[in-house]
């Protein structure tokens, strides 16, 4: 078991390109929540994911709530710049589950406030726009990887 990479209705697709890219070279399952701002076709959405389509655990869901209904046990992480912690303040396990809203608008006001204690940030001065989306999947994930050793991982 790995982690959980969700996306919560993406907008550009060669952000989720690369987090596919991520997901596949570390064994992560990837849960698009639609609706989606692309087709799952597009080409700029497999050019960036290169040829790891094939490889790639890939879950679609019609929204977050069924998701959530599919994991019932699932830890449940959801970024923003809105959370007081960190995403260092936290210690993950296996099969934890990170979300992450959509570009222009990030994660919907009902997740966040089901969430609050398990709301995670990424630390970056006071600006008004937050990191790109698939640098942020990335630093989010490779924290949890390396709190548990790398496992699985040469």
């Amino acid at each position: 078991m790995s982690f959980h990479i969700v996306l919560v209705e993406p907008e550009i697709p060669p952000n989720t390109g690369n987090i596919a890219r991520t997901c596949s070279v570390i064994g992560a399952t990837l849960h698009l929540v639609r609706p989606l701002g692309f087709e799952i076709d597009d080409a700029k959405l497999k050019r960036a994911g290169l040829d790891y389509w094939h490889e790639l655990n890939i879950q679609f869901h019609d929204s977050f709530a069924h998701l959530k209904q599919a994991y019932p046990n699932g830890r449940f992480f959801c970024a923003t710049t809105k959370a007081d912690k960190f995403y260092t303040d936290f210690t993950y396990q296996e099969g934890d589950f990170f979300v992450f809203g959509k570009e222009t608008q990030g994660l919907a006001p009902e997740i966040l406030e089901a969430h609050q204690d398990t709301l995670i940030r990424i630390p970056m001065l006071p600006v008004k726009r937050s990191l790109n989306l698939s640098n942020s999947v990335a630093i989010v994930v490779y924290e949890a990887l390396r709190q548990l050793q790398f496992p699985h991982l040469v």
